[in-house]
């Protein structure tokens, strides 16, 4: 399943009231790391090779974990706990490994502070560990300086403890998967141009999530394929969301044979299953515009652009 998703799916579960079971999760490290942060903080959650199952405690249920929460090597994992953690009534601490604790935190840790809340780190906050002590919130109105969905959705997060409204606008669109499972759990987000904007929540409920399977992998069949002679491969239940499909678009530029079937939502996210058969492939023009689309896909498009024509 699609790494992106199963994080968010993990969050909004253990925010959630009710039991919630995930399936098609990924279960790599990455994930497991989010739903052990949540285990921490009191959140019963059940983890199957087949499934995850979430009891949430609601947005107001956390408790204060014990010890220093270890989001391993996941950005994504400690940007957008810092959003949930901010608007909590207790003392955190988010790190990681090595990796982790050289990437930039003040992406997300100036917008938080504007909401009220009270975050600690290296270098002022740039570098985790981040220690924060959870506060009272206000919605803001963000202008990002830069197209992240990381830095949008710890923002939105953090919305949902907030008094009023939370809104960010982007220099360009992002990723939406954030928006899209709020949607499919009956919160409210408001899209007007490349501004999200939604109000703070009391409760919401629980519901069973199927993320949908990670079109990053698929690419990596969808370029065999294309280029070993005689290939027919169908990969089902790919997650075709908008913002994430420029490899797919880059691949049939190059003359890529790929069909989309049985299109369908599920758990709010676009998914097909995707055919693809050999075909020569030419080279083409990748400008900057498709890059945000692209993005965890150019390694392997390197490889279908070393064996494209031209």
């Amino acid at each position: 399943g699609d790494k992106s998703i199963t994080h968010r799916a993990v969050i909004l579960s253990a925010l959630a009231d009710g039991e919630a079971t995930i399936t098609n999760y990924c279960p790599g490290q990455d994930c497991l790391h989010t739903a052990a942060a949540f285990q921490a903080m009191g959140v019963p959650i059940e983890i199957a090779p087949d499934r995850l199952r979430v009891a949430g405690k609601g947005l107001w249920g956390l408790g204060e974990p014990d010890s220093i929460v270890d989001c391993g090597n996941s950005g994504t994992g400690i940007r957008l706990l810092a959003g949930v953690l901010a608007g909590q009534d207790f003392f955190s601490v988010l790190t990681g490994d090595a990796s982790i604790r050289r990437r930039p935190m003040g992406r997300v840790v100036g917008p938080l502070r504007e909401m009220g809340a009270v975050i600690a780190g290296r270098r002022g906050g740039e570098l985790a560990p981040l220690a924060i002590a959870g506060a009272r919130l206000h919605g803001i109105a963000y202008n990002s300086p830069i197209a992240s969905a990381q830095v949008k959705s710890s923002v939105l997060l953090a919305g949902l403890f907030a008094e009023g409204t939370t809104s960010v606008t982007e220099p360009a669109v992002s990723r939406d998967h954030t928006e899209r499972l709020l949607d499919y759990l009956g919160i409210q987000v408001t899209r007007n141009g490349l501004t999200v904007s939604l109000t703070g929540q009391r409760a919401f409920a629980a519901k069973d999530i199927a993320v949908a399977g990670d079109l990053s992998a698929a690419a990596f069949f969808l370029v065999a394929a294309s280029l070993i002679p005689e290939s027919d491969v169908t990969i089902t239940g790919v997650g075709v969301n908008p913002t994430r499909t420029g490899v797919l678009e880059v691949l049939q530029e190059m003359g890529a044979h790929i069909e989309l079937l049985n299109s369908r939502v599920q758990a709010g996210e676009p998914v097909a299953d995707l055919r693809v058969r050999s075909a020569p492939l030419r080279g083409v023009k990748i400008g900057p515009a498709r890059v945000p689309k692209t993005i965890d896909e150019l390694p392997i498009l390197c490889v279908a652009a070393a064996c494209a024509q031209g």
